[in-house]
Order: structure tokens, then C-alpha cells, then sequence
């Protein structure tokens, strides 16, 4: 296979296209759907997804939640300001976390947050710098989390979200995402009964989303990029509901690539599911075949991303780099709180 570049995957996003805010009714987005064999492209509002839905297909959502993983605090006598960002528990009261700034939380330091509701101990340093941190409180973390902890937003959202469960979908349930998987925010519940009703079905799958999701490809050849590992879990459920829609011939449609990198990670070679949980490094790039997904609903993504690498395996790269360029001559809102792309 010819080798991939990453600079194939480049495209020029003037900065003011960055939704910073979420709009006020999640389905108002605008929809772009692209023909993934054809490359033909039109132009929708997201609630007019509903039509684009066949009865017998069946539609895959992450219910992951995020939780309010960024923590403000300072270091115990110094005063000096220090922020946190919860990556993955460990055991117990143990997290790996992100430090910044770093370099003065060698083991042994001491944390404050919230005029000392919660306490900390740096334990150790792991790969790429990340600090396991031991916390201390009283009562239950989750609110004590709730309480102190901001939303991780990524760092391309430089504006304050005024309120927290914007950043959530509306089915999330299990918590343990470090971001959110943002194509699932343009659906309400009452969209989602429109689809149940129509006869779609939904299945359940659960995907912490990393901030990897967000980290940059740096080498210039995408095969050597290293991908991040995150945790994911398949119910019988779910799996037997993907399988029976396979076999009576409907579309599967992931709802994010957090979706379909759970249903790739966890099918056999012959596309079968069953239930399962694990971690998956899975990179998804032009010359995968895919073995469940049929069509996906995605947000815009960044330039040179693996998103915009997997979103080119699914339709063709210049597909999709012709229809990214017809969304921002159009005016589309890019990334998490941005419009949205149905690729059929």
C-alpha cells in the first residue's frame, strides 16, 4: 500500500468556523450528507436525520458520560496554582492524571482543591509525564468531583460553557469519558423516540473517550503514529441487536467514531458480535475494510486528525476533503460543538 501522508489529510479552517457555544436546541444543527460512493453531498437541519433512517437499520450510541475531570487547586504551602486533569482511575482513590504545570509535582507533593475539601499526593510518574495522583476526601467522590471539577473542554473552545450538561448527551450513563462524543450531542430524546418510533433500532455501547482523541499526528508517514488506548464494553444486548439487523439486511449506523471504533475493536473477522469489553488501540485509515459499520454520523473534525482519517477510510479521502470544502464555503460550525456530517 502506498504510504499515507499526513499531509493528505490537510485542510485550511478559517478559525472563526470553531463553534465556541453550543446552540440552544441540539437538533438545529445543520446536517451534511455525503454519499460515500458517489460523493454527492446536500444540505439538511439534523432533526431531518429522522428521514434518512430506514426501519430495520439499526443506530449505535456511545451512553458514556464525561465527567468533570478538570480540577483547579494549588500546591500545599506554596500557594502556587496547579490544574489536573483526571485521565483514568487506576485503583481506589488512584488516578492518572495530566499535571500542569509539571515539573514542580515530583512524588510526595501535596494538592489542595476547594479550601480543602479534596486533597492529593503525587504518587509516581508514568509514560508521557502523566502524574498517578492519590486522592483524599470525605464523603462521596462523585459529588465531591461534582462539586470542584470543570468540564474538560478541548482546548480548540476557549469560551466558558455556561452549562455543564451541554456537554454531555442526553443518554449518557456511565461515567468515565475525558470528552465527549460529540456527534451524539445534536440528538433530544424526543428525536430519538421519532427514530424508535419509526422502527430504527438503537443500540448501547460504552466507549470513555481519551484525550487522545485530541492529540496531533505528528509523523509525517500516519502508519508510524502511535494510537491511544481506551476502554470499551459491548452488552449481549447490543450485540445481538447489531447482529440481528446484519442478518436481516438493515444498515448498522454508528453515531460518532467513538461508536464505530467499538463495534470494529469488538467484531469477529466475519462482522459478528457478541458481548465484550476491552481496550482498543484501533486506528481506522483509508484502506480498512470496514466489518459492521454501514454509515455514520460524525461531526467536522481537525485538519490531519485520525478522525478525518477514519471519516476518509469510510467515504474516500477526496470525497470527504471536497465535501469538508463545500461545509466551509457553506459556513458550517466545525468540531465539538459544531454541525454535523451523515455519511450513507
Amino acid at each position: 500500500m502506498e504510504e499515507l501522508k499526513k499531509s493528505d489529510f490537510y485542510f485550511d479552517l478559517p478559525e472563526e468556523l470553531i463553534a465556541q457555544d453550543p446552540l440552544e436546541d441540539r437538533s438545529a444543527s445543520r446536517l451534511l450528507i455525503l454519499d460515500k460512493k458517489t460523493g454527492e453531498t446536500s444540505h439538511h437541519i439534523f432533526k431531518e436525520i429522522v428521514e434518512y433512517l430506514h426501519p430495520g437499520d439499526c443506530l449505535v450510541l456511545n451512553n458514556t458520560k464525561v465527567i468533570p475531570a478538570r480540577l483547579l487547586g494549588e500546591r500545599e504551602g506554596t500557594g502556587a496554582h496547579i490544574e489536573v486533569l483526571l485521565l483514568k482511575r487506576r485503583e481506589g482513590d488512584v488516578w492518572e492524571t495530566l499535571v500542569r504545570p509539571g515539573k514542580k509535582c515530583k512524588p510526595g507533593t501535596r494538592l489542595v482543591f476547594g479550601d480543602g475539601l479534596l486533597k492529593a499526593e503525587v504518587v509516581d510518574t508514568v509514560e508521557e509525564g502523566n502524574r498517578l495522583i492519590h486522592f483524599e476526601y470525605e464523603g462521596i467522590w462523585e459529588e465531591v468531583l461534582d462539586r470542584l471539577g470543570e468540564m474538560p473542554l478541548p482546548p480548540y473552545i476557549t469560551h466558558k460553557l455556561k452549562d455543564k450538561d451541554r456537554y454531555q448527551t442526553v443518554y449518557a450513563k456511565y461515567e468515565g469519558s475525558a470528552a465527549a462524543p460529540t456527534a451524539g450531542l445534536h440528538f433530544t430524546k424526543e428525536l430519538l423516540k421519532q427514530i424508535a418510533d419509526k422502527g430504527v433500532n438503537i443500540a448501547y455501547v460504552t466507549l470513555h473517550v481519551g484525550l487522545g482523541t485530541f492529540r496531533p499526528v505528528k509523523e509525517e508517514n500516519v502508519l508510524e503514529h502511535h494510537m491511544h488506548s481506551e476502554y470499551y464494553e459491548v452488552t449481549k444486548e447490543a450485540a445481538d441487536t447489531i447482529n440481528r439487523t446484519k442478518e436481516a439486511g438493515g444498515r448498522v449506523i454508528c453515531v460518532g467514531t467513538t461508536s464505530c471504533r467499538t463495534v470494529e475493536s469488538a467484531a469477529d473477522e466475519n462482522g459478528r458480535l457478541k458481548a465484550c469489553c476491552g481496550n482498543t488501540e484501533i486506528f481506522i485509515y483509508p484502506g480498512y475494510k470496514f466489518k459492521v459499520l454501514d454509515a455514520l454520523i460524525t461531526n467536522f473534525h481537525l485538519p490531519e486528525s485520525t478522525l478525518v482519517m477514519l471519516v476518509s477510510a469510510l467515504a474516500g479521502r477526496e470525497h470527504v476533503l471536497n465535501a469538508y470544502k463545500e461545509a466551509i464555503e457553506q459556513k458550517y460550525r466545525f468540531f465539538s460543538f459544531g454541525d454535523a456530517m451523515f455519511i450513507k
